[in-house]
């Protein structure tokens, strides 16, 4: 027989609030990022990473 355990740690306020705008700057930051970047940077980013992970792509 399976035995879990669950346990909750409980949040204040200012700590959400500090999580949720740490949380809005990195989104900004990617979506502005990628939307703003040269589009060849983009893709060779995006390249260079599929070979990182093994996948052949030509």
């Amino acid at each position: 027989m399976a035995v879990s355990n669950t346990s909750s740690i409980s949040l204040s306020a200012s700590d959400r609030l500090i999580a949720g705008a740490i949380a809005l700057l990195i989104g900004a930051f990617l979506v502005f990022g990628a939307g703003l970047a040269n589009s060849a940077t983009l893709h060779d980013t995006a390249h260079d990473t599929r070979h990182s992970y093994g996948f052949p792509c030509h």
